[in-house]
C-alpha cells in the first residue's frame, strides 16, 4: 500500500490537540511530539489507533443506555475525529442507530440538556443582518456537503427547534462512515428561525431562539439569502435539505433543485431506498413492480417523494404517466387523498384520486379509509411514512392478506415507537407470509421454527453515495435520473450477490456508496451536467476523494 502523504501545519501545542480534525491523542509520535511541543501533554507511551480503538470501543459498552452511548461518542468526535471514524467504519452496524436512528432522536429532544461543543453554524434570524460574517466565520476554505435543517419535521418526532441540529451532524457522519467524504468537508448547519413547541419555549435550558416561528414571506427570504451565500462561500457544494417541515420541503426543493447542487434526503434519499427495497421484495415474491398498486399510509414529503419515484420507474418501464399514477393511493390522517379531501398540497394534486375511481366502493364515510382503499384494491403493497404508531392493526392487515398472497408491508416510519406495525406481528397475522422492511432497526424474530431478518430501509444506503459522486464530479444540479439510478444500483447490488435480505448488510454500506457514486457520475454525463470522463478515470477519482480514518504523519511549517 502507498505510504499516505505528510500533513503540513502550523499549528502546535495545546491547540493541536484541541483541533479534532488534527488531534492523534496518544499516537503522536516522539518526533511529532517535539516538533509540534507536545512533550509534557501526553503520556509517555505512543499508542497505534488500533490500541485506541480497543479503549474507545470498550468505553462504548461499559455506558447502560443508548443515549449515554450517544453522548459518549459525540465526545470523541469533538475530540479525535479520526479516531472515531475509525469506530464507526470498524462497527458500523452496532454504531449506526448510537449515532443516527433511533437514538438521534431522543438526543434531538434532549439537545439542550446534553450540549457540550460546538459543531456547525448556527444561523438566526434575529441576526440575519450579518449572515455573510457569519457564514464567513467558518475557517475552512473548502467545503463539499452541508446538511441543513430548521428542526420543524424531526424524524416521526415534530418541531424540535434547535434540537434538530442533531440531525445534521449525525447525517454528516454517515457521509464520513459510510461515503468516504472527509470530515473535513463537511458542515452541519440549523437556520433558527424560532419554534412553536411550547415546551421548548417554556424550557429555560432551550438555547434556541425563544420565539414563535416567522410567517412564509420572511421564512422565504431568509432562506434565499442563506442559499445565495453558501453558494457564494463554496461554489458547487452539496446541500442536502434535512427534516423540513411538509408546506416547506417541496417548496424549497422546487425553487433550488435546477440552480443549485441540492437534493432533500426525506423525498429523494427516502425514496430511493425504498423502490431499491420494493424492487428486491418483488424480485423476492415473483411480482411486477410496474404492475403491482400501492397503498401509501401517510402523505407528506416523504410519502410523495416515494410515490414520485416509483412513478418515475414504471413510465421508464412502458406504462403511460397517468396509468403510473392510477396505480398508487395515498392517504393522510383524514383518509385517502380524493376529490372530498378538506385540503390538497400543490405536490399532493397529482395523486387525487376523483369519483369514479372509488364512489362504487362500499365506504362508510364519503372519504375512503386506509382499510377500505385495501380491501377495493386489493393492492400487494402497502407503505407506511405517516408517524402513527400502529396504524397497520390486525384487522387491516388480516385482510390485506385475503386479497394478496405474499403482501409487501413497509413500516416505516421513525424512530421506532413511530412505526406503524411491529414487524413481528406483521409475520403473525399473515401467518408468516409478508415480506417485510422497516424503517428504524428491529430484533430478528423467529416464527414457526424460522428466524425473520427484517431489511433495514435506510436512507445512509443510498445519501452518502451520491454525496461521493457529486464530491467526485461537481455536477450543475442533481436531476431525478441520478436518484433513480442509486436506487437500481442498491436494488442490482442486492440482486447481484443473492442476498436472501432485501437489502445488503448496513456494514456493506462504504461498498454501496462507492457504485453508486460511478453510477451517479456516469448519469450525469450522460445528461451534460458532468464534464465527460472515462471510466477508469471516474475510478481514479471516486478512490482518490475516498477517505479512510488512519492518521498521517505530521510535519510543522511556519505561519
Amino acid at each position: 500500500m502507498k505510504k499516505a502523504k505528510s500533513v503540513y501545519f502550523p499549528y502546535s501545542g495545546a491547540n493541536l490537540l484541541d483541533m479534532a480534525l488534527l488531534n492523534k491523542g496518544n499516537a503522536f509520535s516522539m518526533e511529532e511530539r517535539k516538533e509540534f511541543n507536545l512533550e509534557g501533554l501526553l503520556p509517555q507511551r505512543i499508542e497505534t489507533i488500533e490500541e485506541q480503538l480497543k479503549r474507545a470501543y470498550q468505553g462504548m459498552q461499559d455506558k447502560v443506555s443508548d443515549l449515554e452511548k450517544h453522548i459518549y461518542l459525540r465526545s470523541i468526535q469533538d475530540t479525535n475525529e479520526t479516531l472515531f471514524y475509525r469506530l464507526v467504519v470498524e462497527h458500523f452496524e452496532e454504531v449506526l442507530p448510537i449515532i443516527y436512528t433511533p437514538t438521534v432522536g431522543l438526543a434531538c429532544e434532549k439537545f439542550s440538556q446534553v450540549y457540550r461543543e460546538r459543531r456547525g453554524l448556527f444561523l438566526s434570524y434575529p441576526n440575519r443582518a450579518t449572515l455573510v460574517d457569519q457564514i464567513w466565520n467558518v475557517s475552512r476554505k473548502q467545503i463539499k456537503v452541508i446538511v441543513i435543517t430548521d428542526g420543524e419535521r424531526i424524524l416521526g418526532l415534530g418541531d424540535l427547534g434547535t434540537g434538530g441540529m442533531g440531525i445534521p451532524i449525525g447525517k454528516l457522519s454517515l457521509y464520513t462512515g459510510g461515503g468516504g467524504i472527509s470530515p473535513a468537508y463537511t458542515l452541519p448547519i440549523y437556520v433558527d428561525v424560532g419554534t412553536n413547541n411550547e415546551k421548548l419555549l417554556n424550557d429555560e435550558m432551550y438555547i434556541g431562539w425563544r420565539h414563535k416561528r416567522i410567517d412564509d414571506q420572511d421564512y422565504y427570504a431568509f432562506l434565499e439569502q442563506i442559499m445565495l451565500t453558501l453558494e457564494q462561500r463554496w461554489p458547487g457544494v452539496l446541500i442536502q435539505f434535512e427534516d423540513f417541515g411538509q408546506s416547506h420541503a417541496f417548496p424549497l426543493l422546487e425553487t433550488y433543485r435546477k440552480n443549485f447542487c441540492c437534493f432533500n434526503d426525506d423525498i429523494q434519499g427516502t425514496a430511493a431506498v425504498t423502490l431499491a427495497t420494493l424492487l428486491s421484495a418483488c424480485l423476492k415474491t415473483g411480482k411486477d413492480l410496474k404492475k403491482e398498486t400501492i397503498v401509501m399510509a401517510g402523505a407528506g414529503s416523504a410519502a410523495c417523494g416515494i410515490a414520485d419515484l416509483i412513478i418515475q420507474y414504471k413510465i421508464r418501464e412502458g406504462l403511460k404517466e397517468q396509468e403510473a399514477l392510477n396505480s398508487v393511493y395515498i392517504h393522510n390522517s383524514q383518509g385517502l387523498i380524493c376529490e372530498e379531501s378538506a385540503k390538497i398540497h400543490s405536490y399532493q394534486k397529482k395523486y387525487t384520486k376523483t369519483k369514479a375511481i372509488y364512489q362504487a366502493w362500499q365506504a362508510q364515510k364519503i372519504v375512503p379509509t386506509l382499510e377500505e382503499t385495501l380491501e377495493n384494491t386489493k393492492a400487494g403493497i402497502l407503505i407506511g411514512v405517516s408517524g402513527q404508531s400502529d396504524l397497520f392493526d390486525a384487522s387491516l392487515v388480516k385482510k390485506m392478506a385475503k386479497n394478496c398472497e405474499r403482501p409487501i408491508i413497509f413500516p416505516l416510519s421513525n424512530p421506532t415507537s413511530k412505526a406503524e406495525a411491529k414487524p413481528k406481528n406483521l409475520l403473525e397475522w399473515t401467518d408468516g407470509k409478508a415480506v417485510i422492511a422497516v424503517g428504524s432497526p428491529f430484533a430478528s424474530y423467529v416464527y414457526q421454527g424460522q428466524e425473520h431478518h427484517f431489511a433495514q430501509c435506510n436512507n445512509c444506503y443510498i445519501f452518502p453515495g451520491i454525496g461521493l459522486g457529486v464530491a467526485t464530479a461537481r455536477p450543475k444540479h442533481i436531476s431525478d435520473a441520478m436518484i433513480l439510478v442509486a436506487a437500481e444500483t442498491l436494488a442490482h447490488y442486492t440482486k447481484r450477490h443473492n442476498l436472501s435480505s432485501l437489502l445488503p448488510r448496513l456494514k456493506e454500506v462504504r461498498n454501496i456508496s462507492k457504485e453508486i457514486a460511478f453510477q451517479v457520475v456516469k448519469q450525469g454525463i450522460a445528461e451534460g451536467l458532468v464534464l465527460e470522463m472515462k471510466e477508469e478515470e471516474i475510478i481514479q477519482k471516486i478512490d482518490h476523494n475516498f477517505w479512510i480514518p488512519e492518521y498521517r504523519e505530521y510535519k510543522r511549517t511556519a505561519f
